[in-house]
C-alpha cells in the first residue's frame, strides 16, 4: 500500500510510524554482501573501499572507524590511509592519486573537514569520477542534475539513504509538496533534485529564507537538514506529513551519563504527534548514510568490472539488474525518466 502523506487530520490518539533506519540499513547491508560474493565467484573481483584520513578530530576517527567496520562486514578489501594534520596540501594529493591508481580500489572517501590549510575542493577534485564513492564530484552531481543522458556513477550517501528509506517504506512522492530545509552540497542540493525527479513540487529553504515555518506547514514531505538543534515544531507540520529528520545535534542532559543526548533538527516530541511518519534520532538517516556508502563502492565497482549498474530505488538487490534498466530503459536511474 502506497503511503499518501499530508493526507487529512490525524486522530488525537494516533501518533506517527517510525521509519526504522537501523531496520533498513541492515538489509541493505545484506544485499550488498550478497553482492559482493556474486563479484567475487563469478567475476573474481572484490569491491575496494580505500579510506582517507587526516587528523585526529575524534568525531572523524569514529566516522571512519565505523565505515571500515562495516566495509569488513559485507567482505570489502579496504584500504585505510592516516596522515597527521600536518600534513601538506600536495602531499595528501599524492597520496589519493595513489589510490586512484590502485586498480584494487574502487571508491576513494576522503573524511572531511581537512585541516584548514588544505582546500578541501581541490583536493576532492583529485578523486576520479570513477571512484568518487560519495558522488561528489563536479561529474556525479552534474548528471544527477540533468534530465535524462547519462545517469550519476554515484549518489551522495545521505540523500540516496533518505530516498531509499522513503521509497521502501512506499511513501507517495508524485504530486507532493517537498520542503528541504538546507542547501550544502552534501544533503540539501543533492536532495531537492532528488525529490523534484521522483516528481514532488520543491521548495529549499535556508539560513536567509523568511518564515520558514509557513513553508513547511504547506509541505507533504519535509527533510530537515539544516543543522540546529530541535528546530522544526511539531506545530508548523501539515497534519499526516512525512518528516526525514537528517539533523544529528548534541543537546545538554543531566541525566544521561555523558552529560548530553543526541537529538534531530526537528522536535520528536511534538512532530510525532502531527506526522504520518518519522525518522527518529538516532537510528533514522544515520545508519543510512554508511549503507549507501557500501552500495556506492559495489556500483562502482561493477562499473570498473563493464557490469550493468544498479539503478537507485528501481531495484531492491542486485540480481535484477537487468529486469530493471529493461523496466526503465538502457543505463538509466529512476530519476533520469523523462517525464
Amino acid at each position: 500500500e502506497v503511503v499518501k502523506p499530508g493526507a487529512g487530520h490525524l486522530s488525537k490518539m494516533s501518533e506517527a510510524k517510525i521509519i526504522d533506519g537501523k531496520k533498513t540499513a541492515a538489509t541493505i547491508r545484506g544485499e550488498v554482501k550478497e553482492a559482493v560474493e556474486e563479484m567475487k565467484q563469478k567475476h573474481n573481483v572484490i569491491p575496494g573501499l580505500a579510506t582517507v584520513l587526516v587528523g585526529s578530530r575524534r568525531d572523524s576517527a569514529t566516522y571512519v572507524r565505523f565505515k571500515k567496520k562495516a566495509a569488513k562486514e559485507v567482505g570489502f578489501h579496504s584500504v585505510d590511509v592516516t596522515l597527521p594534520d600536518t600534513v601538506s596540501q600536495e602531499d595528501l594529493i599524492k597520496e589519493v592519486k595513489k589510490l586512484a591508481d590502485d586498480k584494487k580500489v574502487h571508491g576513494i572517501l576522503v573524511q572531511l573537514p581537512l585541516p584548514k590549510h588544505i582546500d578541501e575542493a581541490t583536493v576532492l577534485a583529485a578523486i576520479p569520477d570513477d571512484k568518487d564513492v560519495d558522488g561528489f564530484s563536479a561529474f556525479n552531481i552534474g548528471n544527477l542534475c540533468l534530465k535524462g543522458g547519462i545517469p550519476p556513477l554515484a549518489i551522495p550517501c545521505t540523500p540516496a539513504g533518505c530516498v531509499e528509506l522513503i521509497q521502501r517504506h512506499q511513501i507517495e512522492t508524485k504530486g507532493k509538496t517537498a520542503v528541504v530545509l538546507g542547501r550544502s552540497n552534501i544533503v540539501g542540493m543533492p536532495m531537492a533534485h532528488l525529490l523534484n525527479s521522483m516528481d514532488a513540487t520543491v521548495t529549499v529553504c535556508h539560513s536567509r529564507t523568511q518564515n520558514i515555518a509557513d513553508h513547511v506547514k504547506r509541505a507533504d514531505i519535509v527533510v530537515a537538514a539544516i543543522g540546529k538543534a530541535e528546530f522544526v515544531k511539531g506545530e508548523w507540520l501539515k497534519p499526516g506529513a512525512v518528516v526525514i529528520d537528517v539533523g544529528i545535534n548534541s543537546v545538554d542532559d543531566a541525566t544521561k551519563k555523558r552529560g548530553y543526548r543526541l537529538v534531530g533538527d526537528c522536535h520528536f516530541e511534538s512532530c510525532k504527534k502531527v506526522a504520518s511518519w518519522i525518522t527518529p534520532v538516532p537510528g533514522g538517516v544515520g545508519p543510512m548514510t554508511i549503507a549507501m556508502l557500501l552500495r556506492n563502492t559495489v556500483g562502482l565497482a561493477r562499473h570498473h568490472t563493464g557490469l550493468p549498474r544498479q539503478p537507485l530505488r528501481a531495484s531492491r538487490s542486485f540480481k535484477d539488474v537487468k529486469d530493471a534498466q529493461k523496466e526503465i530503459g538502457a543505463g538509466a536511474d529512476v530519476e533520469k525518466k523523462e517525464k
